[in-house]
């Protein structure tokens, strides 16, 4: 392996690859000293000259001082030594033809030529004397690989892609001089500065080559201080507060922002300036920036010298319209900024687009607007006129759709609120992208270009996009001991046969749940603007409770139907739906809950569990009306959407309910890459037959809301809301008894309720450009919350109860059991033949018995034992009915992850109602394809 100081290459760009090192890299041809006359051939230099890279030119003929300059004719001219090349391809380099004169200029200039073809490692002219011209060359050798060795930080791909050199070309030094310093500069624009290359290169057979750039990498250079010279109304932190530059410290440890870039360098420049002319400076200007490598090259040292200048205030603030259409003080009276108020240049910015946005309003496509500005440095007042020049009207000439290969132009163009030959309008266009970005079928940020048409008053609607994934699968598999092993499918593709239809199956499969459910959906019925969809399901659904360790079931819940919908556009806003569902529902209790004959056990059960029971049929129709003007509906950032819908269940079937719905979000960019949003909904289902009796709900336990996870955060799933509590007593050592209080040790049953409320107010966070690229999202975010409003069942209970003023039970102490579930009394009796009173547990309600537990037996003074069978002892508590908020915060983030898009939410319950079941953290995970 030969060694090129490739190192030297980069920084001095002064030597050159010697000859023989390079096995043959040509040097640079030179007028050579004169020298005596030649009566034969010049030779090509050989042994050593030619081992120290002599100038293989033939010496030139000797001319005396004022006599003519010798002439001689080309007499036949060949090559020699060519493999590759061909010997016409050779002499198409250099200007020497046979018949033509030539001398010793030419002969040099033909040399230069086939220098600067860097398609030869040697060259020279014999047959100079005798017009017998010999052009004998020796070809550079080709690539037959190239290796790069020593690079972590940069993969070898990435490199390959931004040199020259490559398999099967010709080797030549000037491509080696360059790869090298754009390798470097590779390394420097990822702050390392230190980076060394060392090309070497390896001869093979064949006049072949194997190139090896061997890499230094070095440390990454940090920016270690960052200085600001000049100002005095901002502090130094302020000022680098605004820079995308970042000085390295150990919070910043994960950041890229501390990395020197002479690129961001030029950027924070820009940053420092409109910072300042947002604030009122309009004299403000960088007098220098410089960054300085420390002497180990491990750290920058950044220093800014500022003038801050005079702040200034706006002064008259006019329009100029040369259209007819415009008035010019209506106008001015509606941009955003006002006489008097401090100078901002990003307002003026902002009106100029505002003018841009209403001359497209009226069919103006191209109109200029230029801010012209009279600055008085003596008043400090910025006046400003926004001359709009004079423009035609503006109609579509064509709309171009490109970019997609899957999706049929259709879906695209039926999105687009502008036509062919219709009169522009800014407004149209805005909405037009906003439409095809909420599909979901193509790459963010999607924007429609307008291009000047065949005339001035002609527009070009030019569409570009990128299709992504449309489709979605997601994907959970799980065990536990209660559940065994839990299976979740479900797969969506939103494009399907890129006609924009949707079509939908998911499968659940667990211990404790099962179901399938199959959707479709076109939304655009023989190409109008009709949507029309079904889904057809069927859902078998156990519900669960703890009583310590132990989930049991309760009631268990077999639906069986399908949905079909329909939905039209009112407006460009409004839009109107209509749904019509027939569904078979089984409800059945576990065994453990019936009596022998098959009833429900309202012992066992409880009140509120033997009420659900029974199959019914549901046959109810609905509507929704919406008003929706987000810019996506998949992330949106700007915008509202309100939803109102109802649903009548009673055409036919067993039940009978009208069940309303409100729904509102809100979304606005806060600036900064902050978003915010608020979301809010509620319900409430109203029924339409009388109760069946006391303490019985006419709207069943498995047709009313529910609230927790995931959609209030911060909650168990239906962990808010109306429940009923089951707490067994526990026998202490001294023969009393207390009740069980250990949540997890007490059965816990959701009720539902009928009516709800829930709000989220949340604002998305943005992270720097290393955080985006892996797709991460956070937020922060408050919910507000309740779920309330149902009858509250007629307790159930062994023992005696009263009822308070609110309707909740008072229970009594309860006397406690022995093992073979008789009554145990703490009786206070003096024994046969003692002097002092004690203390026994005794089935005996006074006395005592010889033979405890005996049934029949003898209890001294007169009572006999009882044995009484049944339930243990326990307390069944009402609690959650409340329409008292509930309240928690918490912190989320969207990943999109190589397992596909995850969210993650640590969220803390602040305000509860006794009975809630608050849950700290929650995750989801799905993926796309």
């Amino acid at each position: 392996m030969t060694a090129i100081n490739g190192y030297d290459f980069a920084r001095k760009g002064a030597l050159l690859l010697a000859g023989t090192i390079l096995s043959g890299v040509p040097a640079f041809a030179q007028t050579a000293p004169a020298a005596p006359p030649s009566t034969g051939p010049a030779a090509a230099p050989t042994g050593a000259a030619a081992r120290n890279g002599a100038t293989r030119v033939a010496p030139p003929v000797v001319t005396p001082v004022g006599a003519p300059v010798s002439v001689r004719t080309i007499k036949t001219l060949r090559v020699e030594g060519s493999q590759r090349i061909e010997g016409e391809t050779v002499l198409s380099y250099t200007k020497l033809r046979v018949g033509i004169p030539y001398t010793a200029e030419t002969l040099d200039q033909a040399l230069k030529d086939l220098q600067a073809s860097d398609l030869f490692a040697d060259y020279s002219i014999a047959g100079v004397e005798t017009g017998n011209i010999v052009l004998r060359v020796r070809e550079n050798p080709i690539i037959n690989r190239v290796i790069i060795e020593g690079n972590k930080a940069l993969k070898s791909d990435k490199i390959t892609k931004e040199i020259k050199l490559a398999p099967r070309q010709i080797f030549t030094r000037t491509a080696v001089r360059q790869d090298i310093a754009r390798i470097i500069e590779l390394y420097r624009r990822q702050g390392r500065f230190a980076a060394v290359i060392d090309p070497k290169m390896v001869n093979l057979d064949q006049n072949r080559v194997d190139v090896v750039f061997e890499v230094s990498e070095g440390p990454k250079s940090k920016v270690r201080q960052i200085n600001i010279l000049g100002n005095e109304v901002f502090s130094d932190d302020q000022i680098r507060g605004q820079m995308a530059t970042k000085q390295s410290r150990l919070f910043r440890l994960l950041s890229s922002a501390t990395s020197y870039d002479q690129d961001r360098l030029s950027y924070d420049q820009q940053k420092l300036r409109q910072f300042y002319l947002t604030q009122g400076y309009a004299d403000f200007r960088v007098t220098s920036a410089v960054a300085e490598l420390t002497p180990d090259k491990k750290d920058f040292i950044i220093t800014y010298v500022v003038e801050e200048g005079k702040r200034y205030k706006f002064g008259d603030v006019t329009v100029d319209s040369q259209i007819r259409d415009f008035d010019n003080t209506k106008l001015a009276a509606s941009l955003p900024l006002k006489k008097g108020d401090w100078y901002n240049a990003k307002l003026v910015e902002d009106s100029v687009d505002n003018l841009s946005q209403t001359a497209g309003l009226f069919g103006y496509a191209f109109t200029e607007v230029n801010p012209e500005f009279q600055k008085d440095a003596e008043t400090l007042t910025m006046g400003i006129n926004f001359n709009i020049a004079e423009a035609k009207r503006t109609y579509v000439e064509r709309i171009e759709i490109n970019g997609n290969t899957q999706t049929q132009d259709k879906v695209v163009r039926r999105e687009i609120r502008l036509a062919e030959g219709d009169a522009f309008n800014s407004f149209q266009v805005k909405r037009s992208q906003d439409r095809i970005n909420s599909l979901g079928y193509f790459a963010d940020k999607m924007e429609i270009k307008q291009l000047p048409g065949s005339a001035p008053d002609r527009v070009i609607l030019e569409t570009n996009l990128e299709e992504k994934s449309t489709g979605e699968l997601q994907l959970s598999a799980g065990y536990s001991s209660l559940e065994r092993f839990i299976i979740q499918a479900n797969i969506t593709q939103r494009n399907f046969r890129g006609k924009g239809q949707e079509l939908r199956a998911g499968v659940n499969y667990s211990s404790y749940s099962k179901s399938v459910e199959l959707g479709f959906t076109e939304p655009y019925l023989f190409d109008k603007n009709i949507a029309i969809g079904g889904d057809i399901f069927r859902r078998d659904y156990n519900s669960f409770s703890f009583n310590g360790n132990d989930r049991q079931t309760n009631y268990s819940q077999v639906s069986t139907g399908f949905q079909l919908r329909a939905g039209v556009p009112l407006t460009e806003f409004w839009s109107l739906s209509a749904r019509y569902g027939l569904s078979y529902d089984e409800v059945s209790l576990d065994n453990q809950f019936l009596n022998p004959d098959g009833t429900c056990n309202r012992l066992q059960a409880g009140n509120y569990l033997c009420d659900a029971i029974g199959n019914r049929w549901t046959s109810s129709v609905g509507y929704s009306l919406s008003r929706d003007t987000l810019n996506s509906r998949l992330r949106p950032t700007a915008g509202s959407r309100f939803s109102f819908s109802q649903d009548f269940a009673g055409l036919g079937g067993d039940v009978k309910y009208i069940r309303t719905r409100l729904e509102g979000s809100k979304y606005a960019n806060l600036g900064s890459g902050f978003i915010g949003s608020i979301i809010a909904e509620g319900g409430y289902i109203h029924p339409l037959e009388k109760s069946p009796g006391p303490g019985r709900d006419p709207i069943r336990i498995t047709d009313r809301f529910y609230l927790g996870e995931p959609q209030f955060r911060g909650f168990d799933i239906r962990g808010v809301g109306p429940r009923v509590l089951r707490a067994s007593y526990i026998n202490n050592a001294d023969g009393t008894q207390t009740v069980q209080t250990s949540r997890d040790q007490i059965q816990d049953d959701a009720l539902g309720g009928r009516a709800y409320y829930l709000a989220r107010a949340e604002i998305e966070i943005p992270l720097g450009s290393g955080a985006r690229e892996l797709g991460l999202r956070p937020s922060i975010y408050a919910q507000i919350g309740s779920l309330f409003g149902i009858k509250q069942p007629l307790p159930t209970a062994t023992f005696d109860f009263t009822l308070d003023k609110n309707g909740n039970p008072v229970y009594q102490p309860l006397p406690a059991r022995d093992a073979a579930n008789n009554i145990v009394y703490n009786n206070v009796y003096t024994p046969a033949g003692a002097t002092a009173p004690t203390v026994r547990q005794t089935t005996c309600q006074t006395g005592y018995s010889a033979t405890p537990g005996a049934t029949g037996a003898a209890c001294v003074g007169g009572e006999v034992n009882t044995v009484v069978p049944g339930t243990a002892p326990f307390q069944e508590t009402f609690l959650g009915n409340s329409a008292k908020p509930r309240l928690s915060v918490g912190i989320g983030v969207n990943w999109n992850s190589p397992f596909g898009p995850l969210r993650i939410d640590l969220a803390k319950a602040l305000l509860t109602q006794k009975g809630d079941d608050p849950k700290l953290i929650t995750f989801n995970v799905g993926t796309q394809f």
